[in-house]
């Protein structure tokens, strides 16, 4: 069972990442709380707010600090702690003047705001200041508290820096190393799963999914190895000769060929003994069997299967020997992380989206506020610190209506959990703080995967504490929740009403800019640019997929509660196919070299006017109702029959985007 469980974590967080981070900020509230308590206990008594400036600034400084290198995570927190103290006076010093400081609060919400056009920085400098003024504001300190109130921040920016440099420290090399195994355990999980298919000779609907599913989470681990390769200041590879490289293009022409393979075995089931030998890295067992007669004389699509097979393993034998080179491994031992470039001139002008969002967030937050105090002079802060938030990392209204949704349903089932689980836990003071700190690793172990989760988790937390506080009451659990409410509709008002950025035209940029990243590798592989250069820009296009389907969720998937696949998820589908199809187009010119071919550029031809078509569209593809067998991917033919093959393949899925069908019906 423990080997289950660890399978299934290393599964879904292949570098222990997520582990790490609800791990670092649970650790680090406990450790600054214990400390207080015994100041409290062995010195002098410590004000309330010592404690909640504790807990937030030990969350923030684990989810807002993004720096690199200990030194700059350091010179952050620093930042962030003198703006706490900072905010934390100011609170108390304007609190004897209530429509001063509600109007100050503002001021703060909007400077926080601003800050982040400074980049990472500001973004988590920003964060400090406005939960240390929120705090303020909600347990109002008198000056004399002050002194005592510090602490709080001083423990919360020690720990924090103390546990993440030497306990729980981000290794690229060790993080790297576990992504290799992981990639290796995810290709291995694919031909496993491959194996028993073709043992059976059937392939249902569930399986079909299964392998997708299988191959998306390769990708994750694939996009998290490129990641954490060290780069150039400026974020390129170091040079083209690099082990660095060498690796990077090894990860790629891999994850490539698992594609391959589930693509055509989707189509036609390879032979079993094949996958066996692939799985067991046999390759003379793999070439004798791909060499039998029975195989040649097999339909083609079986072919192909074998084709992308006997792929995969020289795929699979070339990143080993690549991650196992002397110079990368030397690498590996004594490099060390690029030091930042020099730092970008912020940009304030009203065409920047992070000046128009801090204006959207004060807004927001004024109407929240005024709301709130109609409910409750004195939980008003909730409704504001849910409008506050819901404009975090969105990018268009619809983006910021699904937060505010997730938000308001995660405390509410938060509510309900949390109030029987005080409830029963009342009166047994370890069990309750043993189970606060467990929701606390899990709000922020997923984090990254789901807001209605973290929002969940943090709601159970506050339940708890107020239990341990005796201040549990379901009129305050209600009241919670209502102002949750309030801050919700205050952001999606403003998200729909003030400046609004639609999902449409945030689709529209994504599109546009996966339209550019593959007329840029058409153009490359046109002019017969390096392989290295091919290989940076097959990487930008799967980036830009990747933000297409980002900017693409509110408009289906994440609205809709069932699961088969919707006209969102089958456009997508087409894009996915064209930049898979787009790479391999890459990779066949890059390992042919034959840059003078006129049937190559015969069929790049094609598909630069079927691009050029299909971006003066731009993103009607998702308005329009695609016939389904448009979508359809899994009977694409294997690659290697030359680079042109590839190139056909990106202009016939690009006019399936706006097939005759659907071109008929937007004009009538």
């Amino acid at each position: 069972m423990a080997m289950t469980f660890a399978d299934r974590l290393l599964a879904h967080d292949p570098a222990l990442s997520r582990v790490k981070m609800g791990a670092r900020v649970t650790l680090t509230i406990l450790a600054s709380i214990l400390v207080l308590i015994a100041i409290h206990l062995a010195v002098t008594p410590l004000p309330s707010i010592s404690y909640a400036l504790a807990i937030v600034l030990s969350i923030e400084g684990g989810v807002a600090v993004k720096d690199k290198r200990p030194g700059d995570q350091l010179t952050t927190r620093l930042m962030g702690c003198t703006a706490s103290l900072f905010c934390i006076t100011l609170a108390a010093a304007l609190e004897p003047y209530r429509l001063v400081a509600d109007l100050t609060f503002l001021c703060v919400i909007l400077a926080a705001s601003i800050a982040r056009v400074f980049g990472q920085r500001g973004f988590a400098v920003g964060m400090f200041a406005f939960i240390s003024y929120f705090i303020g504001a909600y347990l109002r300190p008198t000056f004399s508290e002050l002194p005592l109130a510090a602490l709080g921040p001083l423990f919360a920016v020690a720990f924090g820096h103390l546990i993440r440099k030497y306990l729980l420290v981000d290794d690229w090399r060790r993080d790297l190393s576990k992504t290799f195994r992981a990639i290796e355990h995810r290709v291995s999980d694919i031909l496993l799963r491959l194996a028993g298919l073709a043992a059976s000779g059937t392939l249902t609907e569930k399986d079909r999914l299964e392998l997708r599913q299988m191959e998306e989470q390769l990708k994750d681990v694939v996009l998290m190895a490129e990641g954490l390769l060290p780069r150039s200041a400026d974020g390129s590879m170091p040079s083209d000769s690099s082990p660095v490289m060498a690796v990077s293009i090894a990860i790629f022409d891999l994850h490539l060929a698992a594609e391959s393979v589930i693509v055509q075995s989707l189509v036609a089931l390879p032979p079993a003994a094949l996958v066996n030998a692939v799985l067991h890295d046999d390759a003379v067992a793999a070439k004798l069997i791909a060499e039998d007669p029975s195989i040649a004389a097999s339909e083609e699509r079986t072919r192909h299967s074998v084709h992308a097979l006997l792929w995969l393993q020289r795929a699979s034998s070339a990143l080993r020997e690549a991650a196992t080179d002397r110079a990368f491994q030397q690498l590996m031992a004594f490099g060390d992380l690029p030091r930042a470039g020099p730092p970008v001139k912020p940009d304030f002008s009203w065409k920047n989206p992070l000046v128009r969002a801090a204006i959207q967030i004060t807004i927001a937050s004024g109407i929240a506020m005024v709301f709130g105090l109609l409910l409750s002079r004195d939980r008003w802060f909730w409704a504001v610190l849910t409008a506050f938030l819901v404009f975090n990392n969105t990018r268009s209204r619809g983006d910021a209506a699904l937060r505010a949704i997730q938000r308001s349903v995660g405390t509410l089932l938060g509510v309900a959990i949390g109030l029987a689980l005080a409830t029963l836990l009342s009166g047994h003071t370890v069990a309750t703080v043993g189970l606060a700190s467990v929701c606390v690793f899990l709000a922020f172990y997923y984090l990254q995967v789901s807001y209605a989760l973290l929002s969940f988790f943090v709601t159970i937390v506050l339940c708890l504490v107020y239990g341990l506080i005796g201040q549990l009451t379901y009129e305050v659990l209600l009241l919670r929740l209502e102002e949750t409410v309030i801050g919700s509709i205050a952001g999606m008002f403003v998200a729909f009403v003030i400046f609004p950025s639609s999902t449409r035209s945030t689709v529209e940029l994504a599109v546009a800019r996966w339209y550019d990243a593959l007329g840029q590798l058409l153009e490359a592989v046109d002019n017969g640019e390096s392989r290295y250069r091919l290989i940076e820009l097959s990487n930008r296009l799967d980036e830009t997929y990747r933000d297409l389907t980002v900017a693409a969720r509110p408009l289906g998937s994440a609205w809709s509660l069932v699961t088969r696949p919707g006209p969102i998820r089958q456009t997508l589908a087409i894009f996915l196919a064209t930049s898979y199809w787009a790479r391999i187009l890459a990779r066949d010119f890059a390992n042919a070299g034959n840059g003078n071919d006129p049937e190559m550029h015969r069929a790049i031809d094609n598909a630069r006017q079927a691009l050029e078509k299909a971006t003066a569209r731009k993103a009607d593809c998702f308005s329009i109702k695609t016939p389904r067998h448009a979508a359809a991917s899994g009977n694409l033919p294997a690659p290697g029959q030359g680079a042109e093959h590839g190139a056909d393949m990106v202009a016939n899925l690009l006019n399936r985007l706006y097939p005759p069908a659907a071109d008929e019906q937007k004009s009538q």
